[in-house]
């Protein structure tokens, strides 16, 4: 009998150990306008899960199929609703998203921005912080490297207008080069955007850069100069890395990537809220992540850890 009292009383230890454990495990959740299969955000997520299993804690990447406002506000409520410890939130439409924010902060839950949104708005709506590069200071940092190596009519292709990181890295890029760049509204599909830079560069014949804001307009901006026979004649830079970009920058085929080192903005707020539920440890300052431009000097010595998705 002793021996069967020892025993259940063993199990029950356990199982309130188990219970206990799990109680206090740290869970943070991660809603953005990204989906996991894009190249940037596969970097985000990447960091999110490399976190997540260096600290043995529940850390869950959300996004919309699609750059979908309602649906990522749906799942904004649904995060907020489940009362995780720490809520991760990237801002590409402040009137959209601003509410369900402010409702995070409002139940207790701390918030962190990352990406899109910046600095002034994520203390605004009672975020902790923001993570990222300032987007506009990134295109005007651009155009200036632009205007440097003799650029004259410039382009600026936007795969996803209406997203304001991006759009801020347009009016930053004119701002830099100081003088007038159309922005060509582009699309998520490659070959339609290939085909839409084709057009624009029919019709503007004196067009001598294209600068894409992300990954998804610079395979098609690469594509649209050699069809078009331009190589040479027309420079590229981009936001962003990719292998592709990397390997177009060191044979010389793009002039940079920017990189906002987005692996952070999945890896580090993971650290952060885990070391607040373990030891009320708060960050008080943003962390910039970018902008580094990668050029030539340095492309091919990246491209072997864009290949393993943590540039």
């Amino acid at each position: 009998m002793r021996r069967v009292i020892t025993a259940v009383t063993a199990a029950a230890v356990l199982t309130i150990g188990a219970a206990t454990a799990m109680a206090q495990e740290t869970r943070v959740v991660f809603v953005t306008h990204g989906q996991a299969a894009d190249q940037y955000w596969s970097v985000v997520k990447k960091g999110v899960d490399d976190a997540g299993k260096a600290l043995g804690i529940n850390a869950e990447y959300l996004a919309p199929e699609t750059f979908d406002m309602p649906a990522m506000v749906r799942l904004l409520d649904s995060a907020i609703a489940s009362k995780p410890d720490g809520l991760v939130v990237s801002i590409p439409d402040t009137d959209a998203l601003s509410e369900p924010v402010k409702n995070a902060v409002a139940a207790g839950i701390p918030v962190i921005v990352i990406d899109s949104g910046g600095s002034e708005l994520s203390r605004s709506l009672g975020a902790l912080l923001y993570m990222g590069q300032n987007e506009y200071d990134a295109g005007v940092a651009a155009g200036k490297r632009a205007g440097a190596i003799g650029v004259k009519s410039a382009v600026c292709a936007n795969h996803e207008v209406g997203n304001i990181s991006l759009d801020d890295r347009c009016r930053g890029f004119q701002d830099g080069l100081g003088a007038n760049v159309p922005v060509l509204q582009g699309v998520m599909d490659p070959t339609e955007m290939k085909a839409r830079i084709l057009a624009h560069l029919n019709a503007n014949p004196n067009t001598d850069f294209i600068l894409t804001v992300g990954s998804a307009g610079a395979d098609p901006a690469l594509a649209a100069v050699e069809e078009a026979g331009l190589a040479g004649k027309v420079k590229t830079g981009t936001f962003d890395l990719s292998p592709t970009i990397l390997q177009a920058v060191d044979a010389g085929k793009m002039e940079w990537g920017i990189d906002a080192q987005q692996y952070l903005m999945g890896y580090v707020p993971v650290v952060m809220f885990d070391l607040m539920k373990r030891y009320k440890l708060a960050p008080i300052e943003d962390y910039p992540t970018g902008p580094g431009f990668v050029t030539k000097a340095e492309a091919a010595a990246i491209v072997d850890l864009a290949k393993q998705g943590v540039r």
